[in-house]
């Protein structure tokens, strides 16, 4: 006989009783109830199908949770406080976040206890505001008071400035009758010193929201003297002060760790806010100096993995945690490798070829941070040490290098399924201490050393066609660089120009198809590597200018219930049952910083 009625959810006062006797989640339930002789007891509001999904976690502790009973089924679970179902159903939804559902999935835990889901999906909401004020339907049902909440963040993710301002008018035009007369509280929100002039003064002042509103007027004349002021003076201390000039807070990142400068190695640590277009040198006084390393960001962890400190070639491998600023020695390489090329593909760290002290390698291994244990893999066609990998849809790209004799021009993919390298057509020219990275579906190969002098050309290699092609060159030759992708611009960092050490940072757009000058790192290096981190609680300590922003350990808390006086309607939260599925969940999210063009 099944434990409940298909019915009516009734449920068995034996199967009752003895699960009060087996598990402490029920005895709350069965307690005290009017009659020790009844035999069937009806609990209120819950479907059969939902008691018996908690009937039978108690028993075995596994629930089969999907798209469709989610909500049902935590709805269920908080009202009996079985708490494991919670969590496994908030892990489900956070897992399933996306831009059509973000906001929803926030706003339902104002009616549960969910704040791990919270701060995940209001994180989602701010990382991926542009996203989601494009295409959300969610979005376009926020009060004024949540979206004033959310565009006065300073953690709200967006690359320009004129996207903010441009959702307030998405949201305005969804009910304009209604929504303008709340112009001027929102347009306050917005940094419109932060806007182009031009765009300021044709978009926005001119716009008939703007002008026929006495309450914006105030607004304007200032934004129009802070804009006079960065345009003529350039940024002053004070800017970051005053909201209405105030950067955003970065979403990722740079870090340049290590590298050889002043005739040795260094422990140097510096990193830059693609906001503010500024470097911060991070003292790490404890930590043993290092050049010709890889470095690489992996589920929480920064790993700085093999290289050289003038004397010693290593196999040590460590890894920072940049929330605690704590270091820790993980398990070692099979090789020493100086001169190591290093990539990320499926949570598995890759080191390939380098110098061990005596010879140049073809070997490859891989980390696993779950077990703490490197793997060899198949070794790589070619010996190569002063080479560069990077990751692209799931493969591992490794180009150029050193073979002991000769600069290479060859380059090889392995692919993890297969375990197995194949050579790909090789780069127009030879290039050690080169620098490659995946960007915009493609992997670039930008500068190096080929046997003559140093580089600023780079090429760009399409795996469809099996073909490089030339891209515009640097603004400076270089070779033994950081090369990083961050804010949907490729940034290359420091390396060494065939004269000297250079503190020299510059960016690509693929957009525009052009270089442009970035704000130099504070040390002169070569030899440097660097790697992104992204989502950082504590990015304030990371970035130059963290006097001017007030930390909050509720950032996760963009909506109160306060803000609304019916009950939640569910409608168009789970909405990925209909889009989410099928168009996956992309990372957005860019820097707003104009860097200074090259002339």
């Amino acid at each position: 006989m099944p434990p409940t009625s298909a019915k009516t959810g009734a449920l068995e006062a034996r199967r009752a009783q003895g699960l009060t006797q087996q598990h402490h989640v029920f005895r709350t339930l069965f307690t005290n109830w009017d009659s020790a002789d009844k035999m069937v007891y009806k609990i209120p509001g819950i479907s059969a199908e939902m008691m018996g999904l908690i009937i039978n976690y108690a028993y075995t502790r596994t629930v089969p949770i999907t798209e469709d009973n989610v909500q049902s089924l935590l709805a269920a679970a908080d009202q009996f406080n079985v708490m494991g179902i919670v969590s496994l159903c908030c892990e489900f939804l956070s897992s399933r976040l996306c831009f059509e559902n973000c906001i929803g999935i926030c706003r339902l835990t104002d009616y549960y206890h969910c704040p791990d889901l919270r701060a995940a999906a209001c994180v989602y909401i701010l990382h991926h505001f542009e996203e989601v004020s494009q295409v959300s339907e969610e979005f376009l049902d926020l009060s004024a008071e949540e979206l004033a909440h959310i565009i006065e963040k300073d953690e709200l993710n967006v690359r320009r400035e004129e996207a903010v301002f441009e959702a307030v008018l998405r949201w305005i035009a969804h009910d304009p009758q209604n929504r303008r007369q709340h112009i001027a509280c929102l347009l306050s929100k917005v940094r419109l010193a932060l806007l182009q002039s031009d765009y300021f003064m044709n978009n926005v002042k001119a716009h008939e929201y703007v002008k026929d509103n006495a309450n914006c007027k105030h607004l304007i004349i200032s934004a129009l003297s802070e804009i006079y002021d960065l345009n003529s003076y350039g940024q002053s201390s004070s800017v970051n002060a005053n909201p209405l000039t105030r950067p955003r807070l970065p979403y990722a990142i740079l870090f340049a760790i290590g590298g050889w400068s002043g005739g040795g190695a260094t422990s140097a640590i510096e990193t830059y806010d693609g906001r503010t277009d500024k470097w911060l040198n991070i003292p790490w006084e404890q930590e043993s100096p290092v050049a010709y390393h890889g470095s690489a960001y992996l589920k929480g962890h920064v790993y700085v993995i093999g290289g050289f400190d003038g004397t010693d070639y290593f196999n040590i491998v460590k890894r920072f945690d940049p929330l605690q600023k704590t270091w820790q020695q993980v398990a070692p390489m099979h090789s020493r490798r100086c001169y190591v090329s290093v990539t990320v593909v499926d949570n598995f760290i890759y080191a390939m070829g380098g110098f061990d002290g005596y010879m140049r390698l073809n070997t490859a291994e891989r980390y696993d941070p779950d077990t703490n244990q490197w793997t060899l893999i198949t070794p790589m066609h070619e010996q190569r040490s002063d080479a560069s990998a990077t990751t692209l849809n799931g493969k591992v790209y490794i180009c150029g290098g050193f073979d002991g004799d000769q600069c290479l021009s060859s380059a090889e993919v392995f692919n993890p399924t297969t375990n197995q390298w194949s050579l790909i057509a090789p780069m127009s020219s030879r290039r050690s201490g080169v620098g490659v990275m995946a960007y915009g579906n493609q992997v670039y190969a930008v500068g190096g050393f080929d046997g003559n002098s140093r580089l600023q050309s780079v090429e760009a290699y399409n795996p469809i066609a099996n073909a490089w092609h030339a891209v515009p060159s640097m603004l400076n030759p270089r070779s033994n660089f950081g090369i990083e992708v961050m804010d949907g611009l490729l940034f290359v960092v420091g390396g060494f120009n065939g004269f000297s050490t250079t503190v020299a940072t510059e960016c690509y757009e693929e957009d525009t198809n052009e270089w442009y000058d970035a704000h130099s790192m504070g040390i002169t290096r070569s030899a440097v590597s660097c790697c992104v981190v992204p989502g950082l609680s504590n990015v304030m300590e990371y970035i130059a200018r963290q006097h001017y922003y007030q930390h909050s350990s509720s950032m996760d808390i963009l909506f109160t219930s306060s803000t609304r006086s019916s009950p939640l309607h569910l409608k168009g939260i789970l909405t990925w049952q209909a889009v989410a599925l099928q168009r996956g969940c992309g990372i957005g999210g860019r820097s707003i910083q104009r860097f200074r063009s090259a002339q």
